[in-house]
């Protein structure tokens, strides 16, 4: 391992051992605080006098929302991300809207999180988003991978249907779900969609998609709450009786305009606009019309 010049092993390796960054800024000392001493109200105030003093601001306030997130501050969180991102640097940005989706869905601010993440499916369909590459690196535990415009496009969509049924929006998540799976499919979505296809009585299609997670056909398939959730998705259907469902003429338009704007998301990588508009305007003056 390479070491600082004049830097002891035994240093570098607790460094490496705890995750932390070397030096002695505030920065470093708020990372100290959290991940050793663990004491998180101490950590934020550090990062606070690392923000205050310039110190790793994009870090500092990534780590510094987080950690209020975990101490149930999340509507802080927010605030201190809204008034300070403009000291970050436009590399920091993604990962801030990131941040903010899930500390809007930890409070509960549904309607925002849908903006966002409106906003993050506008950035892709213009070539924004990753800053213009087709990959990025993620870390999840530790280890780093590479994310892929499709595969973000996807999980952004889940989220999407996942607020929108947090809303009693069935109609616009089951159509968010259905575009979702067909980009990068997995069983946790493919539960979601069951539920949404449950809700409007269309029990055979339901039926259909939980039957490709049982046969593990989808990632994630092996899951333990997937399983879970797919055996108990499986007992509400049979108490279910199968209906035909009604028509929907509202349904049917913004479904196409879903389809359609998606569609163009999957096809056009590139910051070409198209004179037709995105996904995420066609369906704005739906919206409240739909809401259950």
């Amino acid at each position: 391992m390479n070491r600082r010049k004049g830097e002891k092993p035994e240093a570098s390796s607790y460094h490496v051992l705890h995750k932390l960054p070397f030096g002695d800024s505030p920065y470093v000392r708020a990372k100290h605080v959290q991940l050793v001493e663990k004491d998180p109200d101490a950590a934020i105030a550090l990062f606070w006098e690392a923000i205050n003093a310039g110190d790793r601001v994009d870090s500092a306030l990534k780590d510094m929302a987080v950690v209020m997130k975990q101490q149930d501050r999340a509507n802080q969180a927010i605030e201190a991300i809204s008034s300070f991102r403009h000291l970050c640097s436009k590399q920091a940005q993604e990962s801030l809207d990131n941040v903010l989706i899930d500390l809007y869905k930890k409070s509960g601010r549904v309607e925002e999180q849908i903006e966002l993440l409106k906003q993050k499916l506008r950035m892709i369909y213009q070539g924004e988003a990753f800053n213009g590459k087709p990959t990025k690196t993620a870390r999840s535990h530790g280890k780093k991978f590479q994310v892929t415009i499709k595969q973000e496009t996807s999980r952004i969509l889940g989220n999407l249907g996942w607020a929108y049924m947090q809303q009693g929006n069935y109609m616009a998540a089951e159509v968010v779900y259905q575009k979702a799976q067909t980009i990068d499919p997995d069983a946790n979505k493919a539960c979601n969609l069951c539920m949404c296809l449950i809700k409007h009585q269309r029990y055979t299609e339901a039926e259909s998609v939980l039957e490709e997670v049982l046969q593990g056909k989808l990632l994630g398939s092996d899951d333990p709450k997937s399983k879970n959730r797919c055996e108990e998705l499986v007992k509400e259907l049979k108490q279910c009786q199968s209906t035909v469902p009604s028509s929907n003429s509202l349904g049917l338009k913004i479904e196409d305009a879903f389809l359609e704007g998606l569609d163009q998301l999957m096809n056009q990588w590139t910051p070409f606009r198209s004179r037709r508009l995105p996904i995420f305007e066609e369906i704005s003056p739906f919206r409240d019309q739909l809401a259950c």
